[in-house]
């Protein structure tokens, strides 16, 4: 293992470089096609409510795609961010996963006409598309082209796009910034930096720098900042940068900008025309408002509610006019009126936005009164509350459901709800409704955000009631001055700035101040003072500084019930916890705290405990027993967790730890059983050693993402001896990810863990290092169980099991597999088991029709890759394979004896396979008699013998001349640059 780890590390970057060229340049794309067509999708469904059914029969299809491959990506995406995969493959099959993705969007975004006249229109101010008996948008086209033209002349350096807030401007500039990222002009050199109002030198170069992948070797200097910029922007050449929403005049020079050098260009977006001409922008383009009618349109598009009376229509025009045309505030508007019928709450509707709209002339953008007046028409209290709690980030911040959610618990902005799981659902039923409401947008990665202008708006409403004061992402490097920490403070937010100390004597008095987040700053000491005037202080958010130590006036905050420490890793020591009995949530994950703070056993109240702490060494016996509350429960890996203790956290729905043996795991499913079930849980089994040689061989857990964490890793060395109790080894019967390493299993996984047949929502089982493992499942002649093992697994790998015979062991003669077993597997990695002989035999080839990956290698006994029981010389049809490898396979002599239909195959990987004289894929015929490769096949990769490549035997004489351009010899030969 050791040696295929070192291997892949050589060559991973290669082969990845080889299986997808412009990896991150093709996802950034991807991404933000994925979120135009979901646009696109949004406005689709919200015109078919009102049209007929053929209509909404004929898009349907085309609809459900879009939804598809927007979670398809998603999941994608959160794989692709977390995946240290060891095997090369694994790799592969997300940059094959990211090929289809782009082939499938491009088809879905150019796919413009439906039957029956219907068309997909742009709308000339927001970019999205909407169903018309015609197509339009030719002002958002227009615009669009001018742009484009401009890009392309090399006499123009610098373009300006204006308009007024919420006019479509950052639509206009997305569309253009895709667009260019498949434009090999400017070699992939395409910049997008957000630059919004509260803008300074230094922030604006920090975010360059990191769209640059840019690290600073001059600290903050501005000066030295702005001349290493400008160096790595002629080593561009050809580069554009396109800085959104710009709000004044920015010097170029001093942010280290190039100005007028040969092929760079400059975008800006701006809400003034003068800041665009004193950029010196050599193309201007204004986007305009909608005109009425289209304003009109798109109202009562996004009101949804069929053809209103004309009473009614007649108010809608009234409050379309008082939104100027501008696309965002028409949305809004009409988010916020769906489901009004009564005649009587749309006049007072309108009065109250005429009020609104009067009451708020202190607002210099027009747009923001009907955004206020949007929120002000949630009513809920729990919504508003949930809605200003997101402006607390910083602009454009894109922030998790499940963050948000945990927030919202922590400040008690929602009912109490009896479990953390019922809380979860409430949260997300919030966001919901502030989506639907257009006061939160979607990200294409899961993730949430807030429009500029919506922040703006919510950032207004909280210098009043509540009372925040909010400076996230601004680069700070002080706190604010003492005369803006008022009494009356409700919540302050210093996010994400570069405030690197707090001056010794600084001691803000705000005895209202409920929630303090100083997340994301350089800070390193808070003087003992700092809090003392704090004595309201329910939540401290510390959260990845680089403090070393807390002061003790944090024992005296007696009402704080949330305490965020994650990620300070320089934190070695925290305070006395004594006194703070209302606290609920403690999060100390990942800091240098070597003893658990002294208190904890007082901490009653707690619900959330997070310690996964990697120095610290031990938690006291009993500590647990007095948390009669915890709902959820984080503990390093390297400490012992007393079964005992847990069994008594009636309340736990979350548990991330390590339990001694098989016993205690079945000790806690049976509580469980009778408690509250767990609903999410990362659960590692076995001793101190074995996890020390996991941490050795690197990280193995590989989470279905997409779905909740219900994962499991046994490590167990006496497993063998624990299965010889009366009971049976249990597993949770809604586990996702199941991973087996060293930990004794023998003979047929089935009989050691029967309840895998039940578990019917097991995604990934990874099994390694097993040395008396000898099958999966035992086949006998009459089934005894009616369960069908495995039948929703998608993944599988076999890893180092030397006495593993094959995946079935037969107990009768042509004993049948039952229905459904492995009819949803995807992925086959068998590696060094050196005993088996065949995958599966050929009268099971239809168990596996979804297999997209076949990976064997280092399988010294493997004679044949699918067996022919039947004696028939059968083709085989692999309908969805797109990756086929085989490494290493010495004594192998045939794939299968018929041919192999895979249509959807796209590489295929050989190497070490001497013995093989003839390679069964089936080639197709044009329709001209020519002879073709499979449509999908994009690259063979042969490593060792060329000639032996040249002897191979194909089921058509003329097929390797057929495929000779996709053939890629030797792995040195690989060019990572391609």
């Amino acid at each position: 293992m050791d040696k295929l780890l070192e291997f892949g590390a050589q060559i991973l970057p290669n082969v990845v470089a080889w299986l997808c060229p412009n990896l991150e340049k093709k996802t950034v794309t991807l991404r933000r096609d994925i979120r135009l067509l979901t646009n696109r999708k949004d406005d689709i469904d919200e015109e078919l409510q009102n049209a007929g059914k053929k209509l909404r029969r004929e898009v349907e299809h085309w609809s459900n795609r879009v939804e598809n491959i927007k979670n398809e990506f998603e999941t994608w995406e959160q794989v692709q961010q977390s995946s240290r995969f060891y095997h090369v493959f694994k790799r592969q099959k997300l940059a094959e996963q990211l090929e289809r993705m782009i082939e499938e969007v491009t088809e879905l975004v150019e796919r413009r006409d439906f039957p029956g006249g219907l068309f997909l229109e742009v709308n000339e101010s927001v970019g999205q598309l909407s169903l018309t008996s015609q197509p339009n948008g030719q002002a958002f086209q227009q615009n669009f082209d001018d742009i484009w033209t401009s890009l392309m002349d090399a006499n123009v350096v610098s373009i300006g796009i204006y308009g007024m807030g919420g006019v479509g401007k950052t639509t206009l500039a997305m569309r253009v910034h895709d667009k260019l990222l498949n434009e090999p002009t400017f070699s992939d050199h395409v910049y997008w930096v957000t630059v919004s109002q509260e803008f300074s030198i230094y922030k604006l170069q920090t975010d360059i720098a990191q769209a640059l992948k840019l690290n600073f070797s001059c600290g903050s200097d501005e000066k030295k900042r702005a001349a290493q910029l400008f160096q790595e922007f002629q080593k561009k050449k050809r580069f554009v940068l396109i800085l959104d929403d710009v709000w004044k005049r920015i010097d170029a020079e001093k942010i280290g900008i190039p100005s007028k050098m040969d092929g760079s260009k400059l975008v800006i977006t701006s809400r003034s025309e003068e800041v665009c001409h004193l950029m010196c922008c050599k193309n201007i383009i204004k986007v305009n408002t909608l005109s009425e009618q289209k304003a009109l349109d798109l109202f009562l598009k996004t009101l949804d509610c069929g053809e209103p009376s004309l009473e009614v229509k007649e108010i809608c025009k009234k409050m379309v006019n008082r939104c100027g045309g501008l696309p965002l505030a028409l949305i809004t508007l009409a988010a916020s009126m769906r489901g009004v019928i009564d005649i009587h709450e749309w006049n007072d509707a309108l009065e109250g936005l005429k009020e609104s709209c009067l009451g708020r002339a202190d607002m210099k953008d027009e747009v923001l009164p009907i955004l206020s007046y949007s929120y002000h028409r949630l009513g809920d209290k729990r919504l508003k509350g949930c809605f200003l709690y997101c402006s607390l980030y910083p602009e454009d911040f894109p922030f998790s459901r499940v963050e948000l959610i945990g927030h919202f618990i922590l400040e008690e902005l929602m009912e109490r709800r009896l479990s953390r799981q019922a809380e979860v659902n409430q949260g997300h039923a919030i966001l919901n409704q502030l989506m639907r409401a257009c006061l939160l947008e979607s990200n294409s990665n899961g993730t949430l955000k807030m429009h500029d202008l919506v922040r703006e708006m919510a950032i207004v409403i909280t210098k009043d009631n509540p009372r925040y004061m909010v400076k996230a992402g601004l680069y700070l490097k002080e706190l604010p001055e003492e005369q803006e920490w008022t009494e009356d403070l409700d919540k302050v937010s210093l996010m994400r700035n570069s405030i690197e100390k707090i001056s010794p004597g600084t001691s803000p008095k705000c005895p209202s101040l409920s929630t303090l987040i100083l997340r994301g700053n350089p800070l390193r000491l808070i003087p003992d003072c700092f809090f003392t005037q704090m004595c309201g202080l329910r939540t401290l958010d510390l959260s990845e500084t680089k403090i070393e130590s807390l002061p003790n006036s944090i024992s005296d905050l007696e009402k704080l019930e949330a305490l965020s420490l994650t990620h300070c890793s320089e934190l070695v020591s925290v305070p006395s916890l004594e006194k703070l009995k209302e606290l609920r949530y403690l999060e100390l994950s990942f800091t240098s705290v070597e003893e658990v703070p002294q208190g904890m056993e007082s901490l009653t109240n707690l619900k959330h405990l997070s310690l996964l702490c990697y120095r610290l060494k031990m938690i006291p016996t009993g500590t647990l027993d007095r948390l009669a509350h915890l709902q959820q429960l984080e503990l390093p890996c390297h400490l012992d967790v007393p079964i005992e203790e847990v069994e008594k956290l009636k309340q736990l729905e979350v548990l991330n730890c390590r339990l001694n043996s098989v016993r205690d795991l079945n000790r806690l499913i049976n509580s469980r059983r009778i408690d509250k079930p767990l609903y999410l849980y990362n659960i590692t089994v076995g001793s101190q050693e074995k996890d020390k040689l996991r941490e050795r061989r690197g990280p193995y857990n590989f989470l279905y993402i997409g779905e909740p964490n219900k994962f499991l890793y046994i490590g167990e060395k006496d497993l063998m001896e624990s299965s010889l109790d009366t009971d049976k080894n249990m597993l949770p019967q809604d586990i996702l990810s199941l991973c087996f390493h060293s930990s004794g299993l023998s003979g047929c996984l089935l009989d050691e863990f029967p309840t895998l047949s039940s578990a019917r929502d097991l995604k990934a089982c990874e099994i390694m290092v097993e040395d008396k493992l000898e099958c999966i499942m035992r086949l006998e002649e009459e089934q005894q169980s009616r369960e069908v093992p495995f039948q929703s697994l998608e993944r599988l790998d076999l890893t180092e099991l030397p006495n593993l015979i094959g995946l079935f062991k037969w107990e009768a003669v042509a004993a049948p597999l039952p229905p459904g077993t492995f009819s949803c597997l995807q992925s086959l990695c068998i590696y060094e088991c050196g005993k088996i002989k065949k995958v599966f035999p050929q009268s099971l080839v239809h168990n596996f029709h979804n297999l997209e990956y076949l990976y064997v290698e280092g399988c010294a006994q493997m004679e044949e890759i699918i067996e022919d029981d039947k004696n028939e010389g059968a083709d085989i049809t692999f309908p969805r394979l797109k990756g086929f490898y085989l490494m290493d396979l010495p004594q192998v002599k045939s794939i299968c004896k018929g041919k192999m239909f895979c249509d959807s195959i796209r590489h295929i990987a050989l190497g070490g396979i001497k013995n093989i004289k003839e390679f069964p894929l089936y080639l197709p015929l044009l329709d001209d008699g020519q002879l073709s490769h499979p449509p999908r096949l994009a690259s063979i990769y042969v490593t060792g013998d060329k000639e032996w490549w040249e002897s191979l035997e194909w089921p058509h004489h003329n097929a390797k001349n057929v495929l000779q351009h996709l053939v890629k010899f030797e792995l040195d030969d690989l060019d990572a640059s391609e």
